[in-house]
């Protein structure tokens, strides 16, 4: 090798000596106000010419190229230390077979009936074997939340002994301090029922349950990029859940050898058996307002889910019924009836017009409390 061609392929290296500096005394003091700088708007930030101004008010004999260098010298090793130890130390969660699973929701789109729908979509994932499954449904509402258990349940073939969730409102009633919940009562009625401990995470804290996290978007170009168009929902969840099982003998395990139905083969045995679904039932005691309106969930209908009981004989509509204090009257809800809506909305009982719209087909039972002035008049009165 000439002596030419190795000056160009060897950089000379210099020890630089510790020199000491003007502005040694002065580093802390400057250090400080940078990370205060850090914490502040952008507006609000003070310039390196007004730091530099304020050190010469306290004795600093130094030029703003100093000031410049420590700032520039002090701001990458600020981004080195939030690279690595900066963001702090996560260990990885391990689960034993049959331990939790994970439940979170989504917010995504598909098609049904040939237009673009916003679904919520339920994800439950088993923390072992990372089994999963999604369900779309139109809300977030404790009849949406039973259902997505019992199916994912019904698929796994048994129950974990803890679910982890998120602060979400149909489980939860008040947040306190720490760890302080007041889970919600038909939650914890469901969680009992199928005999598991629910466990909530640490506001803002997503890492306590990241498998499901990652599994939100994962599953957005495993299973449903490329979903078609359904008709209903019913059709849409049969064949999520299909895709679901397609899925976990694709998708290697990661951590244990296998694919994720094989790990999920050998804990099937760890999960507590089965039982029969929660319906979920509440039964509620409604007002009805002179118009014949109930409201229920933010809706006010005539056909409200209230009491229902078999139709009673025609003769029994002579006179309301009377049970404990309590009046039962009877509305048609038959769709054959033209305009039985719009007439029960503008209906005034009782009157002698409404013996053949309203109490001709008996359907609902709404009550009325005796305690009304309004029926003063009405239980000597026929329909």
């Amino acid at each position: 090798m000439s002596l030419k061609r190795s000056a160009r392929t060897i950089k000379p290296s210099f020890a630089t000596p510790d020199r000491p500096s003007k502005l040694d005394p002065f580093a802390e003091k400057l250090a400080g106000w940078l990370r205060t700088k850090a914490g502040k708007s952008r507006k609000q930030r003070r310039t390196l010419k007004q730091m530099h101004a304020d050190l010469v008010k306290l004795g600093f004999t130094g030029s703003y190229n100093r000031v410049a260098a420590f700032a520039g010298d002090w701001r990458t090793n600020r981004q080195r230390k939030q690279q690595t130890t900066g963001r702090g130390t996560f260990v990885p969660l391990p689960f034993r077979p049959g331990e939790a699973f994970q439940f979170d929701w989504s917010e995504d789109y598909g098609h049904l009936t040939d237009e673009r729908t916003k679904l919520q979509m339920a994800h439950i994932k088993l923390s072992h074997s990372r089994t999963f499954l999604l369900r779309a449904y139109p809300l977030q509402t404790h009849k949406m939340v039973f259902d997505a258990h019992w199916h994912a349940f019904r698929v796994f073939g048994g129950v974990s002994e803890r679910g982890i969730y998120d602060n979400m409102k149909t489980a939860m009633d008040r947040v306190g301090r720490g760890k302080e919940r007041q889970v919600n009562l038909r939650f914890l009625t469901m969680a009992n029922h199928y005999v598991f401990e629910p466990e909530f995470c640490n506001p803002a804290a997503g890492w306590e349950k990241g498998q499901v996290e990652k599994n939100v978007q994962d599953s957005r170009h495993q299973v449903l990029y490329g979903m078609p168009g359904f008709p209903d929902l019913a059709t849409m969840n049969a064949w999520l859940e299909q895709r679901c099982l397609k899925v976990w003998q694709e998708t290697p395990h990661g951590t244990l050898p296998g694919t994720i139905a094989d790990v999920w083969a050998e804990e099937r045995a760890a999960l507590m058996p089965l039982l029969p679904a929660f319906d979920g039932f509440i039964e509620l005691s409604k007002r009805v307002s002179p118009t014949c309106l109930i409201s229920f969930e933010r809706n006010r209908d005539t056909r409200a889910d209230v009491i229902r009981e078999p139709a009673c004989q025609p003769a029994d509509l002579s006179r309301p019924a009377r049970r404990g204090g309590i009046i039962l009257l009877f509305f048609s809800t038959s769709p054959g009836l033209s305009g039985t809506e719009r007439h029960l909305r503008n209906c005034r009982l009782p009157s002698g017009s409404c013996r053949s719209r309203c109490c001709a087909n008996p359907g609902v039972i709404a009550r009325w409390p005796t305690s009304s002035p309004w029926f003063s008049s009405m239980t000597s009165r026929r329909f």
